[in-house]
């Protein structure tokens, strides 16, 4: 390619200084554009975009599960607590009135 365009694989053309610019860069702009050419920062680009993207869909694969266990435990789970809590209850009255009539009371299993 000319005049120091670099095509990258996924995207747009990158725009690169020519070498004619170079001279009049200054260390830091030299160095940064080193440092954007290497090997090693296009490695590490793409490790951390790998990174967010796993990270992203790790997330929303766990909001799923969580969904799906939070639905299941209000459907099958609260209605048997409350069942549980309602034969409680009515026992315990059961033993109250049979207290209040003379009966002893008779043991819980």
């Amino acid at each position: 390619m000319s005049g120091g365009a670099r095509r990258d694989q996924r995207g747009p053309s990158l725009s690169l200084p020519s070498s004619s610019s170079s001279a009049n860069d200054g260390v830091i702009a030299k160095l940064s554009n080193s440092v954007r050419q290497s090997l090693v920062f296009h490695k590490t680009k793409r490790a951390a975009s790998n990174t967010g993207r796993f990270s992203k869909k790790i997330f929303w694969s766990t909001g799923k599960a969580a969904w799906i266990a939070g639905t299941t435990f209000l459907i099958l789970v609260v209605p048997l607590i409350i069942e549980m809590d309602r034969e409680q209850q009515f026992n315990e009255l059961e033993s109250q009135q049979a207290s209040l009539l003379g009966a002893p009371p008779a043991p819980h299993p």
